[in-house]
């Protein structure tokens, strides 16, 4: 398994991102608002295994002391290898070395593995915030990413 940074116009990138939110919009029910988008100042993390892109995640700022996980996914077939968990690890880092001292992210009521993911690697459910407030569906996490000695 490798873990290597991909630009937000990488064509698999992209597949993957569309596959993320067309799963989402059929868990959800298709509610308003979920558009497919990638943004340049995220950087975007991609998990290869036999050649072949099969996860990715990003990495957005905040504010200085705070990144925020977007675009987890991991496609269907390597769902529950542990491979989710690798590129969460991957992404803290990432966030350690930009500085960062808290990473959150969002998902929905509706993903209970994501959730449990999140929960075992040690996130902490917190309010919703920013443009989740007004979403039925969002849940919320955050960690305090350990400080360097």
């Amino acid at each position: 398994m490798l873990i290597e940074p991909r630009p937000a116009t990488d064509p698999e990138l992209l597949t993957m991102i569309t596959a993320q939110q067309r799963e989402l919009r059929e868990a959800d029910g298709g509610l308003d608002g979920q558009v497919t988008v990638t943004h340049q100042d995220i950087r975007y993390l991609v998990v290869v295994v036999g050649g072949h892109a099969v996860a990715c995640g990003g990495l957005q700022a905040l504010d200085p002391g705070t990144g925020e996980v977007k675009r987890m996914y991991v496609r269907p077939a390597h769902r529950g290898q542990g491979i989710g968990r690798h590129l969460l690890v991957a992404l803290e880092e990432l966030a350690f070395q930009a500085g960062h001292k808290r990473v959150c992210l969002e998902t929905g009521t509706y993903l209970p593995a994501a959730i449990a993911l999140y929960r075992s690697c040690g996130y902490r459910e917190i309010p919703v915030y920013g443009e989740y407030v007004d979403n039925p569906y969002s849940v919320c996490f955050a960690k305090w990413l350990p400080v360097a000695v």
